[in-house]
């Protein structure tokens, strides 16, 4: 009886001390749920971008979405977190006044004409090009637009991960380079320098480089405040200022 008992004492510990096991079923689950909705949510970004580059850009409501998607089937669960949560903070997307959705590109271009004015703005203000990618996303039918434009723009690979840059090509600016300094030009290769290789280069050469600090502002002296002291008004004494009126009676 007291092996019994003290196989009994031995075994309730272990079993008290064991919390509630993690379920690996429902985790996969809860996980697999996730991956589910955020599946859903990309297909509907990637159909409401298409669409939008096709010049399709009237608001749809989320159940026109679904239905164009194929995703009627998504539970109520999930159309609640699309239209509460995940829909309406999407940077791709827009809410509109009817509270349908609608995609939000990176620029507000229309055609080719709005395209080319967006790109003179950015020359003038010195703001510098457009990524082709977001052009290819906001403007509906970019490649005929951009085929039609080609002598008003001009494309440059950004170094560090060749994405394709748009510039406005200002004609204005195009100087007559003699072809000996062009080909002298191309003969030096700077890749493999950054500016400061170049400039200390320059420096040994005794070549001095531009230095571009930027706009000074100017800086404004702040106006010292004149003194400003309290005029004390200098106030008669009693009956001083009557003293050629005032007359004395002497007891006569």
């Amino acid at each position: 009886q007291k092996d019994e008992s003290f196989k009994k004492k031995s075994k309730s510990p272990s079993s008290s001390s064991a919390g509630p096991k993690l379920d690996v079923v429902n985790y996969k689950t809860m996980s697999g749920s996730s991956q589910y909705k955020f599946g859903v949510l990309a297909k509907i970004v990637k159909y409401m971008r298409s669409r939008h580059q096709e010049g399709d850009d009237h608001p749809l409501s989320l159940d026109e979405i679904l239905d164009e998607t194929n995703q009627l089937d998504v539970g109520s669960k999930v159309k609640q977190w699309l239209l509460t949560e995940a829909l309406v903070n999407n940077p791709k997307i827009e809410v509109s006044t009817e509270g349908k959705f609608i995609f939000k590109a990176s620029y507000k271009i229309k055609d080719k004409k709005s395209l080319l004015r967006l790109l003179k703005q950015q020359d003038l203000k010195g703001l510098g090009g457009i990524l082709l990618e977001d052009v290819q996303e906001s403007l509906p039918h970019c490649d005929k637009a951009m085929k039609a434009l080609q002598n008003e723009i001009i494309y440059i690979s950004r170094p560090n991960d060749k994405k394709k840059i748009v510039f406005y090509n200002d004609k204005t600016a195009a100087l007559p380079v003699d072809e000996e300094f062009q080909k002298l030009w191309r003969s030096v290769a700077v890749e493999s320098m950054d500016d400061q290789k170049i400039e200390e280069y320059l420096e040994k050469q005794g070549i001095r480089s531009m230095q571009d600090h930027g706009l000074k502002k100017p800086v404004l002296h702040k106006r010292k405040k004149p003194n400003q002291r309290k005029k004390h008004l200098k106030r008669p004494r009693d009956n001083e200022h009557l003293a050629d009126v005032l007359e004395t009676y002497d007891e006569k």
